[in-house]
Parts: C-alpha cells; sequence; structure tokens
C-alpha cells in the first residue's frame, strides 16, 4: 500500500557507504531519491554511480522531500550546518544513521520536530563514495531509539522505511542502545586495533616481524578486520559514545585479566571450561 512518504522524494544527506546503499535500493523500488553531498568529487562519482535519482551540493535539492535520511558522519550530525537545517521541510520526516543515539537524539530533537533517531546495523570495512551497494540492510537490525517526543506518524514512517528495504526492526531507549552497541562495536574496534599493535609489537620484539606478517591466515583477519578499518569512524565512536566505551573497555580488561591468571596459574581445566562457555555463548550474537 502507498505510504505518505513514498508519495514524495526521498532525500538522502551523504552518499558514503549507508547513504549509497540506500539510494540504490530506494531507487530499486522505483523511488525518486535526491541526495546532497559535501564535495564536487564525490557528487560527480555518485551521478557516475547512480547513487540517486538527483545529487546536487545545494541543499535546496531536498525541497520537497517527504522523508531524509541524515548519513553524515557523528561529528557532523553532532554539529550540523546551518544550511541544512535551513533547508529541511518541516513537514519532511527526518532520521539519521548515526551509531550513537543519545546526543544526536537530544540536539536532533530540538531542531526539527519530525526526527526520529534510529541506526541501521548494516556495514562492511569499506567507506565512501565506492562504498554503497544494493542489499546492505536485508535481514540486518535497524534500531530506533524513541522517547515521549516522538512523532508517532514519523515513526512509523522510518518503520516503513526500514522494513521496505529487509531490516528487522528493533526498539530502545537511547542509553541502553550506546551500552549496547559500546559493548558489540565501539569497544571492539579498539580491542581489534590493540590486537593488531601487540602483532606488531611482539613480532618485533621477538625479532620475527616479517614471519608474523607471512604466518597471518583467516582467524587473524577475521579478528583485525575492524581494527584496520577507517580511523575516522572509530575515533569518532569512542569520542561520542566515551563513557559506555570506557565502561566496555573495563569489562574487556576484567576477562582479559581472568583469562591471564588461567594462563599464568597453569589451570587448564578452568581454561577449557571458559572457552568452552564462549563456544557455546558465540551463537546467540550471530
Amino acid at each position: 500500500m502507498t505510504t505518505p512518504w513514498r508519495e514524495r522524494p526521498v532525500g538522502i544527506v551523504g552518499l558514503g557507504l549507508i547513504g549509497g546503499s540506500l539510494g540504490l535500493d530506494l531507487q530499486g523500488q522505483g523511488l525518486e531519491v535526491r541526495a546532497l553531498v559535501h564535495r564536487a568529487s564525490t557528487m560527480e562519482r555518485a551521478r557516475e554511480r547512480q547513487l540517486a535519482s538527483q545529487i546536487d551540493l545545494d541543499p535546496s535539492v531536498l525541497a520537497d522531500c517527504g522523508l531524509i535520511v541524515l548519513a553524515l558522519p557523528l561529528d557532523r550530525l553532532l554539529d550540523p550546518e546551518a544550511e541544512l537545517l535551513a533547508a529541511l521541510p518541516r513537514d519532511a520526516v527526518i532520521t539519521d544513521v548515526g551509531s550513537v543515539k543519545q546526543p544526536i537524539s537530544t540536539l536532533w530533537q530540538q531542531k526539527h520536530p519530525r526526527f526520529v533517531a534510529s541506526h541501521p546495523m548494516a556495514g562492511t570495512a569499506e567507506a565512501g563514495v565506492e562504498a554503497g551497494l544494493t542489499g546492505l540492510f536485508a535481514g540486518r537490525p535497524w534500531v530506533v531509539t524513541p522517547n515521549e517526543q516522538t512523532d508517532r506518524d514519523a515513526l512509523n514512517s522510518v518503520r516503513d522505511l526500514a522494513e521496505s528495504l529487509g531490516a528487522h526492526w528493533l526498539t530502545c531507549p537511547a542509553a541502553a542502545h550506546d551500552r549496547a552497541v559500546a559493548l558489540i562495536s565501539h569497544m571492539p574496534v579498539l580491542v581489534s586495533a590493540a590486537l593488531l599493535q601487540a602483532a606488531e609489537q611482539g613480532g618485533e620484539a621477538a625479532d620475527a616481524a616479517a614471519l608474523v606478517r607471512q604466518l597471518a591466515s583467516s582467524g587473524f583477519a577475521d579478528t583485525s578486520r575492524i581494527g584496520g578499518g577507517n580511523p575516522e569512524l572509530g575515533t569518532l565512536m569512542a569520542r561520542c559514545n566515551r563513557s559506555a566505551v570506557l565502561e566496555a573497555l573495563q569489562h574487556y580488561r576484567q576477562q582479559l585479566s581472568d583469562l591471564e591468571a588461567l594462563v599464568q596459574g597453569e589451570d587448564w581445566s578452568s581454561l577449557e571450561r571458559s572457552l568452552s562457555h564462549c563456544q557455546a555463548l558465540r551463537p546467540d550474537f550471530l
């Protein structure tokens, strides 16, 4: 059934991995997609890749859009440009894709009456205008963090958007979201980075730097992937979700210390029990 947001163009601000993927999928549904980007080089390449129906550097491209997705980095979401704010239609539904929700929700609910804080939990190791791909959101969680101020019709529109892309709809309080993503997304970036640095420094200390690199295989690739990803994104996640990330790192430090104690004490039976627990636990997170 046709819904109100589908009767007008859909706007996307930013055509990186999330914005570009949204543009491809929504155009695949026959919708008109208008995109605002920051750089001329991005605009040219995005047009070549046909990431949206209309792509421009001028915020007026968003005029008449019924739903607008802010696919911007966290720092730009938390310090939006005045020209962008002025260009957002007051009757449009506005949502974001940022991975930290409490500060974004607090700010944007003061900026726009129909803002809905959301976070599609989908991604790859790629970034930028080359990263967008079709089907990114299918089967992945799309989390929203509504509160008593959230416009219910706007919330339903974002839900329809998410479900039209095949995403799994979830709602939770903003603070709970931020603590959860610190544990399963933000803290693991730092842990993965620490693994890479430990391998580098340990290899150099053992005079085996080249051999360490030569022997690294799929297990090391899996556990180090996000630590070797976008450094700007990792820094922004830690900066914008600092308290929850620090709390998550404390939990990790305690678990690592407990495992170290088992190895130090040669308590192999307890170590095996701990690893067996982890083996049984992992499917719950996948």
